[in-house]
């Protein structure tokens, strides 16, 4: 038929008595032209003669004119799943009902008519599709082919016992050929017909009619497995209707195909043509059928043309809402809605099944209609499923409605419930053997409905567990208890002794007693017998969906592997069928396929064409080779999603055994297909690359071995079985080296390095130039990281290599070779980070090379003979320098703190740290046989000072406190080098005047800082000591009583800030104490810092030095010339009184008293307004 015209819709309201009917016809597609006028003829007529144009094709005419003799064209037992098919994006929601237009009209005169029904109905989520199912026909089918021997038996027992066909009457065949030639005779134009003499003997007509009648489509049952899905639906499923209408009768929808023929002319845009026999009065079921024909095709009025025997005598016009108000023919069009309502929730009450075919019956003259589910009974009879030739279209259907709802879940998830309950119900009606590829389609939509790669959204999830409407159906789930409750209506029971069931109604899934009842408004209301289908399981664990996924994929693999027939059991050779080659013997292919290394992880990657059979015998290009492809790719992105969640779980054994399911899936994969699309090879890189990072944990978790070990070897059954079938196609060896779990740290770096490098080399290779991937800048950060991982494994081999070393000798050549490889890698890792303007990173790695160059610097220590420490070596310096080089690009790279404080601190301190080894390793151990003592001194100077500009002091931090050490450290480091130098310079007045000033200031300096630490008495006290010395030591150079006093009282000065030092000193000797009688368990031992050893050495300096300065200073102001004053006097009495105390104390007094003792002593010298602002400092 030609394109179909466009959409046309009106409302037609229908007046019947004071009620009214709503109705409403959209014509969805139409094959005949707009409606010319019907030709008028002229009285006397005789139809009896055929016209010239008799059965040729007519458009106006559409298959009413042709296929049969008459307009009610015999209904074909699928012409419902043709327009399904046709309007597949109405069925399973929005229509309740598919149908010829002559079963509609036959279900809604049930009350009225003695006629038999016999109709096929079968479920598609809310829709019914209603067939004619012509038992005669069907028995004489069966004779021939055996089919359905099954339904005769049963029918026989049952229903009819005598059945036998019954043949169509003379007069049957007459009625339909006078109709015939009239709307020949009707048609106007081109077609018009002039009547021809030429008289068909009748026995030729009736054969000429019988031919059209055998309308079921024998070539059904038997679709080869190969045929492609869209071709299998076809042979005898055409949507053969001259037009599809949508109509909604009330609160009904229903999709109609109608053959009427409609003609112009008349008050009307559209009228229907009827021929009526004068002697024949119109009665009710004519004027139904009249009737919602016209509602159904939107037509206005009716045209009757009234003949005796044959002769053309009148015609009359009827409107089509006075055809119920007809005389002799009077119905109520409420009624007829009633019936409709009724009928519709009496199917969908018990047609809850779907896939199942029910069979709607009513004997000729019976008042009784029942209800049979055939598939039960089917099943029961114990014959194939093959049996039911009802089977493959519905599955079809299920398969077709399930794909088209899964374009919409795209946008919408609400449809997954339904789309799963959909496909779940088409493979169980499906026989495997027989139907591989729409199972395998099915199960391939059905891994599709889990989404792997996001997360379910929050608000999407209520919709998803509201499985369906209140209409939908039931799941496989549950469809056995439901059984017992299906069988029976219970309330019928109440109403009809069980003496009054005849034997077959326990077979009948429903019945209603007296078709009255379908009269009754709202006797059968649509009950919700319907369990709601399962809901959708959405789990949100992830892990769970790809359990999903993996299950429906391996039912899917398995399918497709059941097609492809092995040799021993191929027929004789057909053309279209390739011949498969033998599977091969997988050990020998393990063997072929044995380790060449990494380079195999980049050959997946470009495959070439294929022309061949693949290793199981697919041919390229079959449904075979498309459907494994998609499910071997399905199952690497499942395995990858798993693999992923378990690397989020630590779970590193499980997150590499999921790996390697993922890249053999794609191994398999690769093996099949001829070319690599570049979504595959950008997947099959972060396959890589998450191989990688599982790699690199599993270095950088060594200690839990034994677990990974454990999780690594663990495998299901499910995917033994995925496996299985990907070696069928593959030895899936490609990635071991990549996948394996090694006992080696440093092997898992190595090949975690490989992966990340085989990822990188994809993401840059031909295939994907121009597509801008947002992989590569991740790629190439784990590109860095790992070589940063890898330089910090070789050095920190080197450092250990070191501190093994009994005897320090030069550097050996292992230790050469681990600095050259972890040199080579900060480098590479440098370059990766530069590519990606990765500032920080690059940082971190400068950072680690400057460590690296220190241990260098490290190792070439000089050992003297007696293996003691030697000079400085210019080794040293250099790596040292080198270092400091490192350290100051990494601060270049970073610009400035804000970038990153964390890092930027760290390198810092490291600086700092370096300058500060340098210095003290040149003042410690002073170069003297290379350089002169002042350019030390100088360049000591320098590489301190540039250690205080790194000192951080103002940032609060948890380093603050080190970085106020070490500032307090450097300025009494040059305190004391400065006070050498002052000591030992002769000569040059003005030099010693500098050092002495530099001296004096850097002890002030260092004493401040310890003062402010807490936490560094022995530091404080050292200090001090070595600052009362130096005033000492200028005293010794003055003359003059005067002056030397002034340097003794400026002495005793600093010696009394000594208290604080003793202070802390106590206070932590008596938290030991404490802590050692309050634990009982002394294995903790005392917690504090406190150096004994030191103390006792220090006091063992304090002493003599106290004592010889107040000895001094008595001496001193008893000898004065001048009188003393007042003041004088009380000092000299204090100091005789401290000195005296001193010289009794016990030598061997307990340390606490005696470090008690000094600062009661001290306290007493401290002069009453310093002891005032004592608490400043303390």
């Amino acid at each position: 038929a030609e394109e179909g015209h466009a959409e046309k819709s009106q409302d037609a309201a229908v007046c019947s008595g004071n009620t009214e009917i709503k109705s409403r016809a959209v014509v969805k597609y139409s094959a005949a032209p707009p409606p010319t006028s019907y030709a008028l003829l002229q009285e006397k007529t005789d139809l009896k003669l055929p016209p010239a144009n008799w059965l040729r094709e007519n458009p106006q005419l559409g298959s009413a004119g042709t296929t049969v003799l008459g307009s009610s064209s015999k209904s074909k037992p699928f012409s419902s799943f043709g327009m399904a098919y046709d309007f597949i994006d109405c069925i399973g929601d929005d229509v309740d009902v598919v149908s010829d237009s002559e079963n509609i009209k036959k279900l809604l005169k049930i009350p009225y008519s003695k006629s038999h029904v016999s109709m096929a109905v079968h479920r598609v989520g809310r829709t019914l599709l209603l067939d004619e199912l012509d038992i005669q026909e069907l028995f004489m089918r069966s004779s021939q082919t055996g089919d359905w021997t099954w339904l005769k038996e049963f029918y026989q027992r049952l229903i009819d016992q005598k059945w036998q066909r019954k043949k169509k009457s003379k007069e049957h065949w007459y009625q339909k050929a006078i109709l015939s030639k009239f709307l020949y005779y009707s048609i106007n134009g081109d077609g018009a017909a002039e009547p021809v003499s030429d008289n068909l003997n009748e026995g030729e007509e009736e054969n000429r009619a019988a031919e059209f009648s055998s309308s079921w489509p024998t070539a059904f049952t038997s679709t080869s497995s190969d045929t492609e899905e869209s071709d299998a639906p076809k042979q005898g499923l055409r949507n053969d209707f001259v037009r599809n209408i949508m109509w909604t009768f009330e609160d009904i929808h229903m999709l109609v195909g109608s053959n009427m023929p409609i003609f112009g002319g008349g008050r009307y845009p559209a009228v229907s043509l009827r021929l009526r026999d004068n002697n024949k009065p119109i009665n009710i079921l004519t004027g139904i059928d009249y009737w919602l024909d016209n509602l159904m095709c939107n037509v206005p009025e009716l045209v009757m043309c009234f003949h005796v025997n044959g002769i053309v005598q009148k015609y009359e016009m009827i409107k089509t809402e006075d055809i119920p108000h007809l005389e002799n023919s009077t119905f109520s069009t409420r009624v007829v809605k009633d019936i409709a309502q009724n009928i519709l929730s009496f199917l969908k009450s018990n047609c809850t099944k779907e896939g199942h075919t029910y069979w709607l019956f009513k004997a000729s003259g019976s008042d009784i209609v029942k209800l049979y589910d055939l598939t039960t009974l089917c099943e029961e009879a114990e014959e194939e499923k093959c049996q039911n030739p009802f089977t493959l279209p519905v599955a079809v259907l299920l398969y077709k409605v399930a794909s088209n709802l899964m374009l919409k879940a795209r946008q919408n998830q609400k449809h997954y419930g339904t789309i799963r309950t959909l496909l779940l119900n088409c493979v169980k009606l499906l026989d495997q053997e027989r139907h591989p590829q729409i199972i395998a389609s099915a199960h391939y939509m059905l891994s599709e409905l889990f989404q792997l790669d996001e997360p379910p959204q929050e608000d999407g999830g209520e919709s998803l567990r509201a499985g369906g409407s209140e209409d939908s159906y039931s799941d496989e789930d549950g469809e056995e208890e439901g059984e017992a409750e299906l069988t029976e209506d219970s309330d019928e029971n109440s109403s009809y002794s069980s003496c009054s069931r005849s034997q077959d109604d326990s077979k009948a899934v429903a019945v209603i007693r007296s078709v009255g009842e379908l009269s009754v408004p709202e006797k059968y209301k649509s009950t919700h017998q319907i369990r709601p289908s399962g809901p959708f399981p959405v789990s949100q664990n992830k892990e769970e969906r790809c359990r999903h996924v993996l299950s429906y994929v391996l039912k899917g693999i398995k399918a497709v592997d059941g097609s492809i027939k092995k040799e021993s059991d191929l027929p004789a050779a057909d053309p279209n069928t390739p011949i498969p080659l033998k599977y091969e013997d997988r050990s020998a292919a393990g063997a072929c396929a044995a380790e060449t290394g990494i380079s195999l992880l980049l050959e997946r990657g470009q495959s070439a064409d294929q022309k061949h059979p693949t290793r199981s015998g697919m041919i390229p290009g079959s449904w075979q080779h498309r459907m494994k492809l998609q499910l071997f790719l399905k199952a690497s992105k499942a395995y990858y999603v798993l693999s992923d969640a378990a690397t989020n779980l630590l779970k590193y054994g499980r997150a590499l055994r999921y790996i390697k399911l993922s890249l053999q899936s794609y191994d398999a994969y690769c093996s099949v297909s001829g070319t690599l699309h570049p979504q595959v090879l950008q997947f099959h890189s972060q396959c890589l690359s998450l191989c990688g990072d599982i790699q690199l944990m599993l270095a950088q978790n060594a200690n839990n071995r034994a677990a990974y070990q454990e999780e690594y070897s663990y495998q299901t059954k499910e995917d033994q079985d995925i496996l299985h079938s990907l070696h069928r196609e593959s030895s899936c060896q490609a990635f071991n080296m990549a996948t394996d779990l090694a006992m080696d740290p440093e092997y898992q770096l190595f090949v975690s390095s490989k992966c990340y490098e085989a990822a990188y080399e994809l993401l840059v290779s031909e295939a994907l130039t121009d597509h801008d991937s947002d992989q590569l800048a991740p790629v190439l950060k784990r590109l860095g990281n790992i070589r940063n991982e890898m330089g910090v494994f070789y050095m920190n081999q080197a450092a250990a290599m070191q501190t093994e070393k009994e005897v320090k000798k030069s550097v050996s050549v292992v230790e050469q070779e681990m600095w050259k490889k972890s040199f080579a890698f900060f480098e590479k890792g440098m370059k990766d980070f530069e590519a990606i303007r990765d500032r920080t990173n690059t940082a971190l790695l400068l950072c680690n090379t400057g460590r690296l160059m220190r241990i260098c610097a490290q190792a070439h220590c000089a050992v003297s003979a007696d293996q003691s420490r030697g000079e400085f070596s210019p080794e040293e310096a250099l790596y040292y320098n080198k270092a400091i080089d490192y350290y100051l690009r990494a601060i270049k790279a970073l610009t400035s703190r804000d970038s990153h404080p964390a890092v930027w601190d760290s390198v810092n301190w490291e600086l700092s740290t370096t300058y500060f080894t340098l210095a003290t390793l040149l003042q410690d151990y002073a170069p003297l046989s290379r350089k002169a003592q002042e350019q030390i001194e100088r360049e000591v100077t320098e590489a301190m000072m540039k250690s205080l500009r790194y000192c951080d002091l103002q940032t609060e931090s948890a380093r603050q406190p080190l970085y106020q050490y070490r500032a307090a450290t450097i300025h009494h480091r040059l305190a004391s080098m400065y006070h050498s130098c002052f000591r030992n310079q002769v000569g040059d007045e003005h030099l010693r005047k500098q050092h002495r000033s530099q001296a004096e200031l850097h002890y002030s300096k260092a004493v401040c800082l310890f003062l402010s630490l807490k936490d560094a008495p022995c530091e404080l006290l050292r200090t001090l000591l070595e600052r009362v010395a130096f005033a000492e030591f200028t005293m010794a150079g003055q003359s003059s009583s005067a002056a030397k006093l002034k340097s003794l009282t400026g002495a005793m000065e600093i010696m009394t800030e000594t208290r604080f030092a003793f202070q802390m000193i106590h206070k932590e000797l008596l938290e030991e104490q404490l802590e050692v009688t309050d634990s009982i368990d002394v294995t903790s031992g005392p917690s504090s810092g406190l150096n004994l050893q030191e103390v006792m050495k220090l006091i063992g300096v304090f002493e003599p030095s106290f004592s010889f300065l107040l000895l001094q200073l008595i001496k001193l102001m008893t000898t004065m010339k001048r009188k003393p004053s007042n003041k004088d006097e009380e000092l000299l009495k204090t100091f005789k009184n401290v000195y005296s105390k001193l010289l009794r104390a016990e030598k061997t007094a307990p340390l606490l008293s005696r470090v008690s003792l000094y600062i009661e002593l001290l306290q007493q010298l401290t002069p009453q307004t310093e002891s005032d602002d004592r608490g400043a400092h303390s």
